[in-house]
């Protein structure tokens, strides 16, 4: 079957491109570290790159349209390679810089503004065609592929690098980006509109509120997610135990994830997904409020274990809101806002982490930020409840009306 072939290669292409992604986590900072000498300049890159993506709403609108098949996918899969493959040539030659980081920065994430989004949504339109619901399954599959790389690549990459691949790491993942391109080459997904006739994400959202709801429960966790890496950093450095609570937690999230992505292909189809979504996010508060409490490797790793698990729960129960009721160039609008809220949230938490952890402590961090979290997801729900109230008290209205009628 042409669909199943095609989710898998889709799925293949995303995997290894995103394992490829950890691997040079790990690398790309010493490599800028050891050709400049500057501590700042490590995160360059990487600040850069978020900036396109943040903007994209401004200046993505048609763009992203663009991206309606596996061939002009594997285009952009060419502009992101040569972007990431900027710096290590430029270390190769000896003239790696600001200005090099910040241009691979700005391609790079230039082409990921479009090529994220649009490979999901080239996904779920596989999905579309292979069955009933195929769509949601196929995210969460994706989603789920993500979290594995995410607990193997970091250690794979740490080894590699002791083995002396620390450049190689960078021509790996350049090479991985472009074959995952590769590997869509062919794959024919929903049309484009007319120029005339392209969504907004605000427009996209009309008759769609749960969506917004799911992406206000998802934006406060990414905005909040800061206290979970960094606070456990600082506790083990405060404790002179430098990484202990943070690899504690992480493993244990990495875990939690795993499982709840097995599980979550069940649930998300025997379960309604916004109040899945709110649920999901106000667990997660709570377990950030126990870390805070109960902050020990042992409790960090247990409640660091089933917020990866309600935590993928969430994200899939979004996921499944979008597929389902959108497709075409509206799938791929949500798609984006969805990629925008999450990294505009993560990004401005990382810059305002430090600070407030500096004022109020790690440990007191992850407990505020954690009842935020929960706060804002059961108000979620709580407004949500209200709205089905209202609308089912005006449906039962206007058939009371009609009957009298009749």
């Amino acid at each position: 079957m042409k669909a199943r072939r095609d989710a898998l290669f889709l799925l293949a292409g995303s995997g290894s491109a995103d394992l490829a992604f950890r691997f040079a986590q790990v690398a790309l900072p010493l490599v800028v570290l050891r050709e400049t000498g500057s501590v700042a300049a490590t995160g360059l890159a990487g600040g850069c790159a978020g900036v396109p993506i943040l903007l994209s709403p401004w200046w993505a609108g048609r763009a992203r349209q663009w991206v309606d098949s596996g061939s002009r996918l594997a285009l952009l899969a060419v502009v992101q390679a040569v972007a990431l493959a900027m710096v290590p040539g430029a270390a190769a030659l000896g003239v790696l810089h600001a200005g090099v980081l910040i241009g691979s920065g700005l391609l790079l994430g230039c082409g990921d503004a479009l090529s994220s989004p649009g490979r999901s949504a080239l996904l779920a339109d596989t999905g579309d065609r292979w069955g009933t619901d195929r769509a949601v399954v196929l995210l969460t599959w994706q989603d789920g592929i993500r979290r594995v790389g995410m607990v193997v690549g970091a250690p794979a990459g740490a080894l590699a690098v002791a083995g002396g691949w620390t450049e190689e790491l960078l021509w790996v993942e350049a090479g991985a980006v472009l074959v995952a391109g590769l590997l869509a080459v062919g794959i024919v997904g929903e049309r484009s509109p007319a120029a005339d006739a392209v969504p907004s994400i605000r427009g996209s959202l009309v008759g769609r509120p749960d969506v917004l709801y799911g992406w206000i429960a998802r934006g406060t966790g990414s905005l909040t997610w800061f206290a979970f890496p960094l606070g456990l950093s600082v506790v083990g450095a405060e404790r002179g135990e430098p990484g202990v609570y943070l690899a504690a937690g992480m493993s244990g999230y990495g875990v939690g994830s795993v499982v709840g992505t097995v599980v979550s292909l069940g649930v998300v189809r025997r379960v309604t997904a916004a109040p899945l979504a709110g649920v999901a996010w106000t667990v997660m508060g709570l377990c950030w409020v126990g870390m805070g409490v109960w902050t020990t490797p042992v409790g960090v790793a247990l409640f660091a274990a089933v917020a990866g698990a309600t935590l993928v729960l969430g994200i899939a129960a979004v996921s499944a809101l979008i597929a389902r009721e959108s497709v075409g160039a509206e799938r791929r609008a949500l798609l984006s806002g969805q990629s925008v809220v999450v990294n505009a949230g993560g990004a401005a938490g990382m810059l305002v982490g430090g600070p407030v952890i500096a004022v109020v402590g790690a440990e007191g961090t992850l407990v505020g930020s954690g009842m935020v979290t929960a706060v804002v997801a059961v108000g979620v729900l709580v407004v949500r409840g209200r709205q089905g109230g209202r609308n089912r008290a005006a449906s039962e209205r206007a058939y009371c009306e009609t009957a009298g009628h009749g």
